[in-house]
């Protein structure tokens, strides 16, 4: 049996939708794009000329949450079915669109540029904890207009893996959209088998922005998943209490559901977010605090009673370097994220509030999210007899009994996590004779044998030409006349 962790009670949930369905009609839902409110406004909504503001009933977000499916999957490059959103199914990304990354040696905050978005893909690619990539880091060294495309062009050309992924523009999604379809083999075979997923953002409070309402419009057409992401900041953007942040939250994701669906009812939504207290000492938005967890556990709680897919962003920490309170913090909010059963949890490597990535850090995480995995794996009968059975005639009341038997060779593995090297269980004598070195200085080493051992996968070499050549006209119509030097690419000496 799945454990499971649950902060809200059945009563709360339905008072936390009654208001959210109040707060869709009064004050309402600010729509700062034309065609969006078009189409709430031919559905039977209330819009407001003047303000944009736009009054959404409750028949309109009964019927289009009832659109919603329930379930979908992401796929790999080779079209296999890698990711499941929906249920209790739980995995994990890295977090996205950093815009700093911790260089191991001298322990600043680089601005990031191609080469550390690589290394993170890399990364990730070769641990085995990562469900699926993200765009983790802005690559800064192409112009801002193509970092969104250019950043899933790289992930599209170094990782087998679904990509959880994003556009900041209306201009840009649409551009990412065909880059799907060039490497699936059409846009009929990119939607039956979707490789990415795209985060969409609700400006708190209860704004949707002209860009984040186009995303979803363009989207659901496509039939490529959207992901809301709704940002609550309790006690700044959003009430203080947790539970007036989660009816906040809860009327964001309803509006960007109904937009969404009335665009292209049946398509693929998620019910995610980044929420987050709003720190009153420092002015913060602490995503390692243990109530942005406790956000995120409850807003998981009210998608999954409308049986609609979730996300949320954990796992991450509010620490500048990988340190004692990285590990405590990430590793605390990813066990929560899954044993709220939520599907996509993504954050892993990142520090700073979510500005900073480390691939030293990825490589502590996917141990915290391996012990995740096994919790809610739960304790199985895997013997006819709990005990009894271990016991036979050559018990002789010594410790080291049990390690004689074949049973314990055949189920030790499915029983225990066997940690990577970066977690020491070694003696006092051997950890000095290794050389004394702590959790970050392994995991150091542990990047530099993945970077060593990494190899890009194979593309169909059509398609991939057709990619380059996608990419390179967007880059040169941004003024652009090459994009930076890839390796191990076909037509790396074409574009670089």
């Amino acid at each position: 049996m799945q454990p499971k962790l649950t902060l809200l009670t059945n009563d709360l949930i339905e008072r936390i939708l009654d208001e959210a369905h109040q707060l869709l009609l009064k004050p309402g839902v600010k729509v700062n794009n034309r065609e969006a409110r078009e189409l709430l406004a031919s559905a039977g909504a209330q819009v407001d000329a003047e303000t944009n503001v736009v009054h959404i009933p409750t028949q309109i977000v009964h019927k289009t949450t009832a659109s919603v499916p329930n379930e979908f999957h992401l796929y790999d490059s080779d079209g296999n079915p890698a990711v499941k959103y929906g249920g209790d199914a739980v995995h994990f990304d890295p977090g996205s669109s950093g815009i700093a990354m911790l260089n191991p040696e001298t322990l600043e905050h680089e601005t990031t540029e191609t080469s550390h978005l690589l290394k993170l893909i890399k990364v990730a690619e070769q641990l085995p904890q990562y469900d699926a990539q993200s765009t983790a880091v802005i690559c800064h060294d192409v112009p801002q207009q193509i970092q969104d495309s250019y950043r899933l062009y790289l992930a599209l050309l170094y990782s087998k893996k679904p990509i959880v992924t994003g556009a900041f523009t209306n201009k840009t999604v649409n551009e990412m959209i065909e880059m799907l379809a060039i490497l699936a083999g059409g846009r009929d075979a990119a939607r039956k088998k979707p490789r990415a997923i795209f985060d969409v953002c609700p400006a708190p409070p209860l704004i949707w922005s002209d860009f984040a309402s186009g995303n979803l419009i363009a989207l659901a057409r496509a039939g490529i998943p959207a992901e809301i992401v709704s940002v609550p900041l309790a006690g700044a953007a959003a009430p203080v209490t947790l539970l007036g942040a989660v009816t906040q939250h809860t009327a964001e994701c309803l509006a960007g559901i109904a937009i969404h669906q009335l665009a292209q009812a049946g398509s693929p939504i998620v019910w995610g977010g980044a929420a987050a207290i709003f720190d009153m000492k420092k002015g913060a938005t602490p995503m390692g605090a243990v109530e942005t967890a406790m956000l995120d556990c409850s807003y998981a709680q009210v998608a999954k009673t409308l049986n609609i897919p979730t996300h949320t962003y954990l796992g991450a920490t509010d620490s500048k370097l990988v340190d004692a309170q990285a590990g405590l913090e990430s590793g605390i909010t990813a066990m929560i994220g899954a044993l709220s059963g939520i599907n996509m949890i993504s954050g892993s490597g990142m520090l700073d509030f979510l500005s900073c990535h480390s691939a030293e850090k990825l490589v502590i995480d996917a141990e915290g999210i391996a012990m995740a995995k096994r919790m809610i794996a739960g304790v199985q009968l895997r013997t006819e007899t709990l005990a009894t059975g271990f016991y036979d005639d050559n018990i002789n009341f010594k410790g080291g009994d049990f390690l004689k038997q074949k049973i314990t060779m055949q189920l030790f593995r499915k029983e225990q996590h066997l940690p990577s090297n970066v977690i020491d269980r070694d003696s006092m004598h051997n950890w000095k004779q290794a050389g004394s070195l702590d959790a970050f200085a392994r995991a150091k080493a542990i990047v530099n044998e993945l970077l060593a051992s990494y190899s890009r996968p194979q593309l169909d070499e059509t398609a991939e030409q057709a990619l380059h050549a996608f990419m390179l006209t967007l880059a040169r119509n941004a003024g652009m006349n090459a994009l930076p030097a890839l390796e191990n690419t076909a037509t790396a000496n074409a574009v670089g």
